[in-house]
């Protein structure tokens, strides 16, 4: 390809907007343009990495039989109600009506398509294991996109769907799209952790997530010294250093503790440690009023205590909620005596604690030395913290530490969630009907993209994996008008164009300008013909070298060869 003739519409300057590096270095080398909000316009460049991407995709996913598919992106809500999650999703979903006023969806996900598919095709176990998958365009309505691709309104992801009449048959099928994907982000060259994840709205009990290490992103993943445990803050856990000391009862007494609502202030009001503390919040979940306790030197993971409730909707009373339900302020609530709660959950920390002190129910009071079932009664105990940098691993107990990534993966084990309730069954070998068993498997391939940048940036520009660069070979010409130069640059784009992706810089630009741009387009080898052209002598650039090499043109096509086979 001619640079003259390609399309880069580079800007000199950072779009003030652009947050993230992948975004910033995309945005100027004329990668990507914004059309709107969270939407993006895929130029030449982008188009190339992504399309090279889904080739490796699509090479990855024939080595484990699954065939290629299509789905529509505009689909009937009526499948989504038929699962049961359309009211589940919410404002997440671009929804819309047609001309005779049916709702449908734009698609943020296909797993009610594929299972109504897969229900009318299928009727018998000798038909599995069966999966398929597709390349497409998805939708969900953010309500603040940003760091360009890496969080949108529209994006491509590659979304698989497996079927299977035994869980043997379903465990299968999950180890095989595991092991493909960590294939692909290998190809990719992504570096990725697959981590413990929560299933969300997607349903099922078993999920993996693969984050990509970046200091833009948005998810902490949880992970050990020897790399032997790792997951999303989200489902973290830890073992508690704490060892509180065994204690007779005290009476309990009630304390004035004025406008002390934060636990550091109670420590310093009462001078007791945090871990003397329990901290008492009260959830609506769905209907139910649940008071959730934990130990005061420790925070409440809201995807646990979801989980554990098992409901649609969860959120914490709001101050007004707090007074009307409960007759205390923030900091004033409390187990004791706490008859307005339908259920007391409590996180393993609160197990063993002696002459604690807790809420009285009572704006601005506390009760000391309260102890458990003496005083009041936990339903359930379960874990329900987040893990801290620094407490201990559950696998081979080594400190935890904290690292900012991006999820670019995520793989489900469904079960029959979905096709119990859309009636998708099979006779098994008995003849007797059984639902469909599924798995759901998801790659970002926009956000990969970014995450690809986010990890291969240079000061400069861009350091392409060789299997995704929008080109192998950059050969970039100093003066248009010599013809020795000119001479041996339309030989060498010539010979290399036969084997490689090339692109050749004939434009009439300064060298600076070329430079730079090359720079952008980060191909893993440059080659650079200037005033030595007579002379038979070339330089030589990868990416990440400080400087350029001089390499005769008897020993390019080696050198050429050595890099890019």
């Amino acid at each position: 390809m001619r640079q003259s003739k390609f399309f880069m519409p580079t800007l000199k300057e950072v779009p003030a907007d652009a947050v993230a590096k992948s975004h910033q270095l995309m945005m100027r080398g004329g990668y990507i343009r914004q059309v709107t909000a969270g939407v993006y316009a895929y130029l030449p460049l982008a188009y190339r990495v992504l399309r090279k991407a889904q080739n490796i995709m699509e090479e990855e996913m024939a080595n484990i039989d699954v065939p290629e598919v299509l789905m529509p992106h505009f689909l009937p809500a009526t499948l989504w109600e038929e699962s049961g999650r359309l009211p589940k999703y919410g404002p997440e979903m671009f929804r819309l009506k047609d001309r005779h006023d049916r709702e449908s969806l734009l698609g943020p996900t296909h797993e009610e398509t594929f299972t109504d598919l897969i229900g009318k095709s299928l009727k018998s176990y000798k038909q599995m294991p069966i999966a398929l998958y597709q390349i497409q365009t998805k939708f969900r309505d953010e309500n603040r996109p940003r760091f360009g691709l890496l969080r949108g309104r529209e994006f491509i992801m590659l979304d698989s769907y497996s079927f299977a009449a035994t869980r043997d048959q379903l465990d299968k099928q999950f180890d095989d799209h595991k092991e493909a994907f960590e294939k692909i982000y290998e190809r990719c060259g992504v570096k990725v952790l697959p981590v413990i994840a929560d299933s969300g709205t997607m349903g099922g009990k078993n999920s993996t997530e693969f984050q990509a290490p970046a200091e833009i992103g948005e998810d902490i993943t949880v992970t050990n010294e020897s790399g032997t445990y790792s997951a999303n803050l989200e489902m973290a856990k830890s073992i508690d250093n704490f060892k509180p000391e065994v204690e007779e009862p005290k009476s309990v007494e009630k304390v004035a503790t004025p406008g002390k609502e934060t636990i550091d202030s109670l420590v310093e009001f009462l001078n007791v440690p945090a871990t003397k503390i329990v901290k008492s919040i009260l959830y609506i979940a769905d209907d139910q009023k649940v008071l959730v306790l934990i130990r005061g030197d420790k925070e409440i993971n809201e995807v646990k205590l979801k989980n554990l409730l098992d409901c649609t909707e969860l959120r914490e009373a709001t101050s007004e909620e707090l007074v009307e339900i409960t007759g205390a302020a923030k900091g004033g609530v409390g187990p004791v005596n706490a008859t307005y709660a339908d259920k007391i959950v409590a996180d393993d920390t609160v197990k063993g604690l002696y002459n604690f002190v807790v809420g009285a129910n009572e704006t601005d009071y506390q009760l000391t030395n309260v102890n458990l079932d003496r005083d009041f009664k936990v339903n359930e105990f379960a874990d329900l913290r987040i893990a801290q940098e620094g407490e201990l691993d559950p696998i081979n107990h080594e400190p935890l530490k904290y690292t900012k990534s991006i999820e670019v993966g995520h793989i489900f084990k469904l079960g029959t969630y979905y096709t119990e309730t859309m009636g998708a069954d099979f006779l098994d070998n008995n003849g007797k009907a059984q639902p469909v068993i599924m798995g759901s498997y998801g790659i970002g391939v926009s956000r990969m993209l970014a995450a690809v940048v986010e990890q291969h940036q240079t000061e400069r520009g861009i350091a392409w994996p060789k299997s995704i660069a929008p080109f192998s070979l950059h050969i970039v010409q100093m003066k248009m008008n010599d013809e020795v130069q000119t001479k041996l640059a339309e030989s060498l784009y010539a010979k290399f164009s036969d084997k490689y992706d090339v692109l050749y810089d004939d434009r009439n630009e300064r060298a600076g300008v070329k430079f730079a741009d090359a720079d952008l387009v980060g191909a893993p080898l440059r080659i650079t013909i200037g005033k030595k052209a007579a002379d038979g002598i070339v330089e030589v650039k990868r990416p990440l070298d400080e400087k350029a090499s001089e390499v005769t043109l008897t020993e390019l096509e080696a050198l050429v060869a050595k890099e890019l086979d």
